[in-house]
């Protein structure tokens, strides 16, 4: 490893690696610096929805679009408390350079799928990896390695370098040793996300959420701290995807894939998908979505009820985000969904789905019970469905008859909910869980230009320092599936694009 480089990139997720593949095209050199064992982030661990607007797979599919629509339709996602936050310049910017993105991608042999449609979206814009978003992350892999670029993993970055006047660099530790290590052109901060950093969640959002976790632990903002040491700009930190409910992930690699993604065999069965059985396909999509999908909110609307490990009700299931604190607060941050046979029967067909990752596949009751056994039971009865459990069969039957109690308006719901009108009654219980709060991601980041260069407090760049993907956001929200992964992608792309460039 060298003491310079042209570009430094502090992250192997899915834009630090699309920035040093992009910088490396461009010729220059480049390092990337990885504080995990492995590459991939949060990136490696999606589905990999990528949604962009003008693409030839659109146009093959009849279909007109342009950055301005897609623009309109962007900004009906979040709520417009939320919405009115929104850098829409910024934004519109970002998803007119969407289609060439994805045409860089198409051109390294990633395959998609789709377009599909994601309302309020007036056309389908969602284009789907293949298998899954990891292929990216190997693809990058291989292409850097093959433009001999340096990545270094286990190596977290300790502090930027500065001469005064700009950033020339990082500490950063390799081996167990402190390196300083120059960057002529830039340093690209791109370590993703503060979705599991509690004392920055707490700071910006609110103490009461500090004990919810990230979906992806290894998300502790990083980059937005060594940004912040600096003098940078952060925009929108009290602004997250969640807290939400999500099962917990299954036993063994959490990190499950649909199929794999390097050596000979990921390039044979990359070539063989368009032609494998379309069951096989969908039963492994399913898999995947039961891995990381959250149950639907209408679950409680329709009746279901929350229980934690003592077999307890604790909350207001209707009340979010004060349902998904009280999960936090809860032994072992976990909670269970007991639906009756009603609802079990509802929830089993079309359109009443447990969960969904829309147009690609939907979860029913059944489908948590054959593919996810660790997270779901059924019984005859109560009692035997606690057994099954291990839950304390007398608490939950109380919390059973409390419930009902409220239905048939003897008394209030301890927990203060309304409107019900169906006891919890049957010869078939489910019982759904351990769930626990979670954040998504995150949409707080560094305030940036159109270069993707960082800015000060007041709007000015901070020379040699850039930051892409959510290091990067600058001031957007990006709600809806396949806006992150195309922001983390397009950003990293046109920052590679510009340092490549740099004489």
């Amino acid at each position: 490893m060298l003491s310079e480089y042209d570009v430094i990139i502090v992250g192997g997720g899915g834009s630090g690696l699309a920035a040093a593949l992009r910088a490396l095209e461009k010729g220059a050199s480049v390092l990337v610096l990885e504080k995990q064992s492995q590459l991939g982030g949060t990136t490696g661990m999606a589905i990999g929805s990528f949604t962009a607007n003008g693409t030839s797979m659109q146009r093959e599919a009849g279909i007109n679009d342009s950055a301005d629509a897609h623009e309109e339709d962007a900004g009906k996602f979040a709520i417009p408390e939320i919405e009115n936050h929104s850098n829409n310049e910024l934004r519109r910017f970002f998803l007119g350079q969407t289609a060439e993105t994805l045409e860089w991608l198409r051109a390294m042999g990633l395959f998609f799928h789709g377009p599909n449609p994601e309302p309020p979206n007036r056309v389908p814009r969602m284009h789907n990896i293949v298998p899954n978003a990891k292929a990216y992350i190997a693809a990058f892999q291989s292409q850097i390695m093959k433009r001999k670029g340096t990545i270094v993993c286990s190596a977290p970055v300790l502090e930027l370098m500065s001469d005064g006047k700009q950033i020339t660099g990082v500490v950063a530790s390799i081996d167990g040793e402190r390196k300083v290590i120059s960057a002529k052109r830039g340093v690209v901060l791109a370590a993703g996300d503060y979705a599991n950093a509690p004392e920055i969640i707490s700071r910006f959002k609110g103490h009461q959420f500090k004990a919810i976790e990230g979906v992806n632990p290894k998300a502790c903002g990083d980059g937005h701290l060594l940004a912040e040491q600096v003098g940078a700009m952060l925009l929108n930190m009290d602004i997250t995807y969640g807290p939400e409910l999500r099962f917990v992930p299954p036993p063994g690699d959490p990190f499950e894939q649909l199929l794999p993604t390097s050596g000979l065999l990921a390039k044979l069965m990359g070539r063989l998908v368009p032609y494998l059985p379309q069951t096989l396909i969908n039963w492994r999509i399913k898999r995947l979505l039961l891995t990381w999908q959250h149950p639907e909110n209408s679950l409680f609307d329709d009746g279901a009820i929350l229980v934690n490990s003592e077999g307890r009700r604790f909350c207001n299931e209707k009340d979010s985000p004060q349902r998904e604190i009280a999960i936090s607060e809860q032994p072992g941050k976990a909670a269970y969904i007991l639906l009756d046979q009603r609802i079990a029967a509802h929830y089993s067909q079309w359109p009443h789905f447990i969960s969904t990752a829309p147009k690609i596949a939907y979860a029913y009751v059944n489908d948590y019970l054959k593919l996810r056994p660790d997270v779901s039971g059924e019984a005859p009865s109560l009692e035997e469905l606690a057994r099954q459990r291990n839950l304390n069969f007398t608490n939950l039957g109380e919390s059973v008859e409390q419930f009902n109690q409220y239905i048939v308006g003897e008394k209030s719901d301890p927990c203060g909910r309304t409107g019900d009108t169906h006891p919890l009654t049957g010869n078939r219980w489910v019982l759904l869980g351990p769930a626990k709060a979670y954040f998504t991601t995150t949409e707080g980041g560094v305030a940036i230009n159109q270069r993707l260069q960082a800015l000060d407090e007041s709007e000015n760049p901070i020379p040699g320092l850039y930051a892409i993907g959510c290091n990067g956001m600058g001031g957007q929200v990006l709600w809806g599936h396949g806006l992150h992964i195309a922001w983390a992608i397009t950003s990293g792309r046109l920052v590679g694009e510009f340092l490549g460039n740099s004489e």
